[in-house]
């Protein structure tokens, strides 16, 4: 017989014999279709290990492991259903696991097992038709099940060519900071940032109350709800227990890539979360309620460790609204939270890295000679640096392999990338269209990063890094900073924008945001600088202030400072070589910065050479340190502890003329 054909056997008929046979492969033990599809998945919940003795005691100690797990399965429903409990009702809903679509008949008629156990209650007098239904809880799904459930119940989703989901978040594709809302009580009062240049806008705890229940009201309301449990902070001594309860398959995928993954041992023992989010963003806040001023509102209560998202499906939400929670329970903890870039050398130094939007914080700290620890949210404690979260949260506009290869080849099966272009017949995304936002992202865990160190903790910084692009063109390419001077700057946040030129209007715009991440930070900015600086003392770090944007004159008639000249100060940070380096004051910010950088062009190191006008040189820089006096103004007033010495402190490192 030629080629690869299976063997049929044609010879006559006998009673035990059919008359062609196939011996090409075993037949499949299944009499029906539905049997055949029931082979296809295994079972795959954690089990229990069988601990005991020998063959005696195996079916007792299986007995026991089935039993011990039975009793997992019940606590962990009763968790979440306590998670969804009304406040108007004395329990919560009644909970099953899976798919509806799926568990169709399980659902009309529940029965206790080891595979759809419920969590039931008895009935109130405030009992309504939405607590007789069941509401099927989809747990902790693998980002393949995720797939499958955006894909066939999410308007919007779809595979790209590289293997990603994308999808779309609606009406927002941004953060919304002025819907954001903090309750403020007897504690919050006393503790947080309130009034002028605080991101924390109040709201009552009666007005949380309101949304929380709306919020809950509607997930209950749904046939199923996507429920996470994941950690925050890899510092093990640390780490935070979050729980996240979603209508959306993409919401779900989104925080299982940016929360820390537990293990199934770590899942079978999650217990209480110390946080929750009822992430309701499908469904709007009822405009008329108090403090609210449009369908949108993004609730915070730190007493209730709670979160509550109405009326927008932004997922970015989720995430800084579990950074705003670390940056008001890590200090509390003598931990100081950063919103920062971080990476580490391979003889273990340690940089930080902060910039805002435009400065190169991303492009800088990501660097193949280095190990990345994480690129946006970081905790400084007694043990050293960890990362926040488990994954990375990529812009995607004008994305090209050749600039960014490590966020291009990250962008696979199990990234969500938000509200991009693709083409409708390949699926390839076209990363410089904006037709739906400018404002394109990709989601995807750490470990899609290949030089990542897993787990994402290190030792304490050696080096931290301010990073600026001065549109002025006034500061320095480098400048070493004394631990006030680091503060002051920390404190100001400084960069500058270009603003749009369809008016014709091309001059720099000064852009302030304290800490360099305002809109995330819960306590008053001073506080957190006097902890980077007691820090960077304790442990020998150095402050370091980078311009990455122009020299030769500001915007329009000087030049951007080449990256490779950039990426040389970097590394002479990194190697310590610009410690042993001469030094000298600049005039009105008096930044010490350095004669000589190996590989940078001496005569830009002081900024005042590179401008030919030198009175145009000196007007800008006046302006900018008007502009940095004016900003700071909003923290004079502020005091830490019996006096206001340390905001002096602070105050004089600042400009002065």
């Amino acid at each position: 017989m030629s080629g690869n054909l299976a063997k049929i056997d044609t010879r006559t008929k006998r009673d035990d014999e059919e008359i062609c046979h196939d011996d090409s492969a075993t037949p499949v033990k299944a009499q029906t279709i539905d049997e055949l599809h029931s082979l296809q998945m295994k079972k795959s919940a954690p089990s229990t290990p069988i601990k005991g003795g020998g063959a005696g005691s195996a079916r007792s100690s299986f007995d026991s492991a089935v039993s011990d797990q039975d009793h997992r399965n019940k606590q962990q429903l009763q968790s979440i259903s306590a998670s969804l409990a009304s406040l108007t009702r004395e329990t919560g809903p009644k909970v099953v696991k899976g798919d509806p679509a799926s568990t169709r008949k399980a659902a009309e008629t529940p029965k206790l097992s080891s595979h759809h156990a419920t969590a039931t209650a008895t009935p109130t007098p405030n009992i309504s038709d939405s607590s007789l239904k069941f509401t099927h809880i989809l747990y902790n799904l693998s980002p393949a099940e995720l797939y499958e459930q955006a894909i066939k119940y999410e308007k919007g989703s779809f595979i790209t060519s590289s293997g990603a989901l994308a999808t779309l978040s609606g009406a927002k594709t941004g953060r919304s900071p002025r819907d954001k809302r903090v309750v403020k009580d007897e504690s919050t009062a006393k503790e947080l940032w309130w009034g002028k240049g605080s991101p924390n806008i109040e709201m009552d705890e009666q007005t949380f109350l309101v949304n929380r229940e709306r919020a809950v009201d509607y997930l209950c309301s749904l046939d199923k709800v996507f429920v996470n449990d994941q950690y925050l902070n890899w510092d093990p001594n640390h780490r935070i227990k979050v729980r996240i309860v979603s209508a959306r398959a993409y919401h779900s995928l989104f925080m299982h890539n940016m929360c820390i993954r537990p293990t199934p041992e770590e899942l079978e023992d999650f217990g209480t979360p110390d946080f929750t989010i009822y992430n309701s963003g499908q469904f709007p806040c009822n405009r008329y309620t108090h403090y609210m001023t449009s369908s949108t509102s993004i609730d915070i209560n730190l007493a209730r460790r709670e979160m509550v998202i109405l009326g927008t499906q932004y997922a970015g939400e989720m995430k800084k609204g579990l950074f705003s929670l670390m940056h008001y329970l890590m200090p509390k903890r003598q931990i100081l939270s950063l919103h920062s870039g971080c990476n580490m050398g391979k003889d273990g130094d340690v940089a930080l890295f902060f910039g805002l939007s435009g400065t190169g914080k991303t492009t800088l700290s990501t660097d193949h000679n280095r190990y990345l620890i994480g690129d946006d949210e970081h905790c400084w404690s007694e043990n050293g640096v960890s990362n926040i979260e488990g994954g990375c949260y990529a812009k995607c506009i004008d994305l090209v392999r050749e600039k960014e290869p490590d966020i291009w080849n990250a962008i696979k099966f199990g990234t969500v990338v938000e509200n991009v272009v693709f083409d409708e017949h390949t699926r390839e995304v076209d990363y410089s269209d904006r037709s739906v936002s400018e404002n394109t992202r990709a989601a995807y865990p750490i470990e899609y990063i290949p030089n990542a160190k897993i787990p994402c903790v290190g030792p304490h910084p050696k080096n931290v890094i301010l990073l600026a692009c001065d549109a002025f063109g006034v500061l320095p390419p480098v400048s070493k900073l004394s631990l006030a001077q680091t503060m002051y700057h920390f404190i100001s946040g400084y960069t500058a924008l270009v603003a749009g030129t369809e008016d014709g209007i091309k001059e720099p715009q000064a852009t302030f945001s304290a800490c360099f991440g305002a809109a995330f930070i819960m306590l008053h900015p001073t506080k957190y600088a006097a902890m980077l600086a007691e820090k960077m003392k304790k442990h020998g770090a150095t402050g370091w202030l980078v311009n990455t944007g122009w020299s030769g004159g500001r915007y329009g008639s000087g030049n951007r400072i080449k990256l490779a000249y950039t990426r040389k100060i970097i590394d002479a940070i990194h190697s310590g070589s610009l410690l042993n380096a001469d030094y000298s004051k600049t005039e009105v910010f008096g930044l010490e910065i350095p004669t000589v950088v190996e590989g940078v062009p001496s005569e830009i190191l002081d900024p005042v050479n590179t401008w030919s006008d030198k009175k145009a040189y000196n007007d800008n820089l006046l302006n900018l340190g008007g502009l940095f006096k004016r900003n700071f103004e909003v923290f004079l007033n502020h005091k830490i502890g019996t006096d206001n010495k340390l905001a002096e402190e602070i105050l004089a490192a600042g400009p002065r003329f």
